[in-house]
């Protein structure tokens, strides 16, 4: 089915629970940053010493969906405007949009439970190898270094351009329907996935409600997807990730009498 011909209603028609949704998200994330409660569900609390790895994942996930609506819901704004304006005349448009909005969800908190269970490897090939870990050190830096390479690569470059063009994505893929809103989130949310996986994961490593890289991450994120300039960012923030990674490993490696 096609997408209405109606013209796509201003960043003010934005629904109000989206934006107290992502209100509400900052919100949290203040308080935990504010009472302590964020070291708590640190993944590396959470596994070290933790209640075990399936419940130490059930107390993440939380965290991470509140990350997700803080940080990852902003930058798809322009998407959630226009199908908002799409499907302004369809039934069920306030179910249809809490299920795109929900596999947009699905998708991200798959990617943070996978990442969890991921560095719930790493902590155990940490506690099974004297040379790791003696290394740890390594650990950070890479993340940075990661995450640097990959903002030069083909795939961060292919997944950027479907999100920095909403209404051709929402031209390809707009149905009607609760069922058409899912499947359309989760598409969404694969390309943005695809475009902003490594910079999460240096929110990852940082840690739930770490004020500073969530403002600094939101607005780098944001600025790509949405700004006009935001394809000119992109190596720039790689260069930027690898010179403070290698930068921070040179440190390290010096600091432990590595080099």
């Amino acid at each position: 089915m096609t997408v209405s011909r109606t013209a796509p209603a201003p960043l003010t028609r934005v629904p109000l629970p989206v934006w107290l949704g992502i209100g509400a998200a900052w919100a949290a994330a203040i308080a935990a940053e504010a009472s302590g409660a964020a070291g708590s569900l640190h993944h590396d609390s959470l596994l070290e010493g933790g209640p075990g790895l399936g419940l130490a994942l059930l107390l993440f996930l939380p965290a991470w969906q509140v990350m997700i609506a803080a940080m990852m819901v902003p930058s798809s704004l322009p998407l959630v405007r226009m199908y908002v304006a799409a499907s302004a005349h369809a039934p069920n448009r306030s179910r249809s949009l809490a299920a795109f909005l929900g596999g947009y969800a699905l998708v991200w908190s798959a990617f943070g439970a996978l990442a969890f269970v991921g560095d719930a490897g790493i902590h155990a090939s940490v506690n099974a190898s004297p040379w790791l870990a003696a290394n740890q050190w390594l650990i950070a830096p890479s993340v940075l270094m990661l995450a640097g390479v990959f903002q030069f690569t083909p795939l961060k470059d292919a997944c950027l351009r479907a999100c920095r063009h909403p209404a051709s994505f929402l031209q390809r893929h707009y149905g009607r329907g609760p069922r058409a809103g899912l499947m359309l989130g989760l598409r969404h949310a694969v390309f943005c996935v695809g475009c902003c996986w490594a910079l999460m994961l240096v929110m990852f490593a940082a840690g739930a409600a770490n004020l500073i890289w969530m403002a600094a991450l939101t607005a780098l994120m944001v600025h790509e997807k949405t700004g006009a300039s935001g394809d000119r960012t992109v190596p720039v923030t790689g260069a930027v990730l690898l010179g403070t990674g290698s930068t921070l490993l040179l440190y390290a490696a010096y600091a432990n009498g590595a080099i």
